[in-house]
C-alpha cells in the first residue's frame, strides 16, 4: 500500500510534469490548491524530492517547483523510494527496507515469502519502467474513454 505521502509525492510531480514543456516553475500554493495537499505537508515532500534531485525550484515572486528531469525519465519506482516507501508488500523481501519477520520460523523455506518475493519482481519490473509521462498518457486515454 502506499503512503500517503507518496501519493501526495506523486500527485504534485503530475502536476510538474503536465506543466513540463512550459518550463516555468509553479508556486507551492497552486499545486497544493489543485491537488489538495497540505501545503506544510507538501512543503516538506518536494524539499525531500529537491534534495534527491527529481524537482528544483527558484525562489522570489516568479519563483516554484519545476521537474529536474523529463517526465519520461522519471520512474514510479524512484518516487516511492525516494519519500521513504518500501514496495515490497512484506520487511522480509524489500530490498530497501528489509526486517526479518518474527512470525517466520525459516525465510528460506517460508512459502508465503516466496510467493511475495514474485510479486515484488513483478512489482519492481512495473513501477521501473512506468514514468510520470506514461501515467499522464494512461489518464489522457481514460478521459477519453469515459470521455470525464
Amino acid at each position: 500500500m502506499l503512503q500517503k505521502k507518496t501519493k501526495y509525492a506523486i500527485k504534485a510531480l503530475l502536476t510538474l510534469a503536465k506543466e513540463y514543456k512550459e518550463q516555468k516553475p509553479i508556486q507551492i500554493s497552486k499545486i497544493a490548491e489543485t491537488e489538495k495537499i497540505p501545503r506544510k505537508f507538501l512543503e516538506a515532500i518536494l524539499l525531500e524530492l529537491r534534495n534527491q534531485g527529481i524537482v528544483g525550484s527558484r525562489m522570489g515572486a516568479t519563483g516554484g517547483y519545476y521537474l529536474s528531469k523529463h517526465p519520461e525519465e522519471i520512474m514510479l519506482s524512484t518516487i516511492i523510494r525516494s519519500t521513504g516507501g518500501p514496495i515490497a508488500l512484506l520487511p522480509c523481501v524489500s530490498l530497501n527496507f528489509y526486517e526479518s519477520c518474527a512470525e517466520c520460523v525459516n525465510e528460506e523455506t517460508c512459502g508465503l515469502r516466496d510467493v511475495v518475493l514474485e510479486v515484488r519482481e513483478a512489482s519492481i519490473k512495473i513501477l521501473s519502467k512506468t514514468s510520470l509521462a506514461d501515467i499522464i498518457k494512461r489518464e489522457n486515454k481514460l478521459i477519453k474513454k469515459f470521455k470525464v
